[in-house]
């Protein structure tokens, strides 16, 4: 229990030095200092510097593709409701922990060349859900004829920038973040004359 708490300690200090300067920019020496313990007690703990980015990288790939999982399953397979609950429960995902979530979206290309690639490859698989469900739409009627890959890049961009301006304890709550990006992305696919939210 000490072991996993300190590990926890270790990327959440972590996870801010990479935010605030980037991976390039920290040192093993200022998590150690962020943490007030000396840079070899650091190593007790952590192999590298690169191990505890793919640990931090790792653990929000497993939490977006949980959260796109039971987004899925809770609403069935009409692609409206797929897209809205894909997209909410992204924004909730980053909203709940920014700070790994911005690790996740600016700093996973630092990862050395065989976890980078393992990451590209579970990133593809997670837009693919967002592309797969605007293709239903599409084919559905439900949705504008739009390119599912350029659909699809254009949402999640759209999402991952919130790591850029989002504070918790904001003037805009989860809940309500998660609810406007969704119609709002919502608003962006849907077919003319079709309402967000409505039946097809």
């Amino acid at each position: 229990m000490v072991e996993t708490t300190r590990r926890r300690e270790i990327e959440e200090a972590a996870s801010s030095l990479f935010r605030e300067r980037g991976y390039s920019g920290t040192s093993v020496r200022d998590i150690a200092r962020a943490l007030d313990i000396q840079g070899a007690s650091l190593y007790a703990h952590v192999t590298s510097k690169q191990d505890v980015l793919w640990s931090i990288v790792e653990r929000m790939a497993t939490r977006f593709e949980t959260s796109a999982t039971a987004a899925s399953a809770a609403v069935g397979s009409d692609p409206a409701a797929q897209l809205a609950a894909l997209v909410r429960n992204h924004v909730l995902v980053v909203t709940d922990d920014i700070e790994r979530a911005s690790v996740f979206v600016h700093e996973w290309r630092a990862l050395s060349s065989e976890r980078r690639t393992e990451m590209a490859r579970r990133r593809d698989a997670y837009e693919r859900r967002f592309r797969t469900v605007i293709a239903a739409g599409t084919d559905a009627g439900v949705f504008a004829p739009v390119d599912p890959n350029v659909a699809a890049a254009y949402v999640l961009t759209a999402l991952n920038g919130m790591v850029a301006w989002y504070r918790p304890g904001g003037r805009i709550g989860p809940e309500v973040l998660a609810d406007s990006y969704a119609d709002l992305s919502m608003r962006a696919v849907l077919a003319k004359g079709t309402v967000p939210g409505g039946p097809a």
